[in-house]
């Protein structure tokens, strides 16, 4: 089995906002899959497909971004799911939207729900994939700048790296190895 975890706020209030790219790719990846979000547990909404024979379980946690780990943790767990299974969509700041970036591994980088998954998995060692939301202009603070929603401009450009990220996760679940999910869409 293998599960790809969306990072994002639950809420009409963070819907569409730069924190919730997370959420934004998995419902993509629903639709295109024709599945829906329809089970509760573990504090996630669920979802599940099959890929080339292989259950692939969509989660979307809903105990806020810097909880993340409390919902998936316990949720890998009851499925038995190995860490090297895991894949995980999330907001960048240090990325130009309409980029993504795709990693085998790393530190948390300073995002909150990315701390919270290691804290709860007990390790760092979970594939990734960044999806850019760009950084806020000078006087803008982070956290107002993560929780408003893009600006009309951007829709084709965000539109295109939910496709790009939805596309390299799927592409991955479908059977490929990460490294050369990396090498497809790495930069797209």
């Amino acid at each position: 089995m293998k599960m790809i975890v969306g990072l994002g706020n639950p809420g009409s209030k963070y819907q569409a906002t730069k924190h919730n790219i997370g959420f934004i790719t998995l419902d993509e990846m629903a639709f295109q899959q024709q599945v829906k979000f329809s089970k509760s547990q573990f504090e996630a909404e669920t979802a599940s497909c099959l890929l080339q024979g292989e259950k692939v379980l969509l989660v979307k946690p809903q105990t806020f971004m810097n909880e993340s780990g409390r919902s998936v943790g316990p949720l890998a767990s009851y499925y038995k799911v190995d860490l090297k299974e895991i894949l995980v969509i999330y907001d960048d700041l240090d990325l130009p939207i309409g980029k993504i970036r795709l990693r085998e591994k790393g530190s948390h980088g300073g995002h909150n729900g990315i701390r919270s998954l290691i804290q709860h998995l007990g390790t760092d060692r979970f594939k990734r994939i960044r999806v850019g939301i760009d950084r806020p202009g000078e006087k803008q603070m982070i956290v107002d700048y993560v929780l408003s929603p893009f600006p009309k401009e951007m829709n084709e450009a965000i539109f295109s790296s939910v496709q790009q990220a939805g596309k390299a996760a799927l592409f991955w679940a479908e059977g490929h190895s990460f490294s050369e999910t990396m090498n497809q869409f790495n930069g797209k």
